[in-house]
């Protein structure tokens, strides 16, 4: 493929899966929190919540971008804080497309999470309860087992979705090949000059490639992890 593809093609796959790996990765602990948060509890502000955490799926992904910006930005509070305290920068670095793809995959995660843990029946955590567990670990012992086949299925959902994002990408980090030059910045950039075309169908095969064996591996595995948990 090394061959096939231009260095700077080349560039953008990797950059696009690196970007997805941890978006997802550093993202998922707090969508399982997120996710029982929202189905197991009743309490004020939850359909705040719930409606902070979906924003993303109807907010326009460029409005999204912006917002990130004026947070996340090196003139935003949160932003500069965490340039001063820790030397981390977001604006306009692959670490800011990693946030920006999380945000964006966050909701999609947290639903299917949320869903699998609706699915358990409360009484089998009762039961784990009336028997002296704490609650961390009845989650760890019980839930957690349980919602395997969703936690799996949210995160390579999510996984796709950060492989896809650009709106919010594009407006938070820019588009700068070799740096923050995601695959989809990456087929629009081709498309903007003549002759990119050809250029830019590659990367739609491998984009659309990913894809597809993201939800294959998404089934796959939930069906694996089901049947396992089914037989012990």
């Amino acid at each position: 493929m090394a061959d096939w593809l231009t260095p700077d093609q080349w560039s953008a796959v990797l950059l696009s899966l690196k970007v997805s790996f941890w978006a997802t990765l550093l993202s998922l602990p707090l969508g399982v929190a997120v996710a029982y948060l929202l189905a197991r509890y009743e309490f004020w502000g939850k359909q705040a919540l719930n409606g902070l955490v979906h924003l993303p799926l109807i907010l326009p992904p460029v409005v999204t971008g912006y917002l990130l910006l004026l947070t996340f930005g090196r003139r935003g509070a949160v932003g500069a804080f965490l340039e001063q305290a820790f030397g981390l920068v977001f604006a306009f670095r692959w670490t800011g497309a990693a946030l920006a793809a999380a945000v964006m995959a966050f909701p999609l995660m947290v639903r299917a999470i949320r869903l699998a843990i609706e699915a358990v029946d409360p009484k089998l955590e009762q039961a784990a309860s009336t028997l002296g567990a704490s609650r961390p670990w009845v989650f760890a012992t019980v839930t957690l087992p349980l919602i395997l086949p969703g936690v799996i299925a949210g995160a390579i959902l999510a996984f796709a979705k950060a492989m896809g994002e650009f709106g919010a990408t594009i407006t938070f980090v820019s588009n700068i090949p070799g740096q923050t030059q995601t695959l989809p910045s990456a087929i629009y950039s081709f498309l903007q000059v003549p002759g990119g075309d050809a250029k830019a169908m590659q990367l739609v095969l491998i984009a659309v490639a990913i894809a597809l064996l993201a939800l294959v591996l998404s089934e796959w595995l939930g069906r694996a992890v089901a049947r396992r948990i089914a037989g012990s």
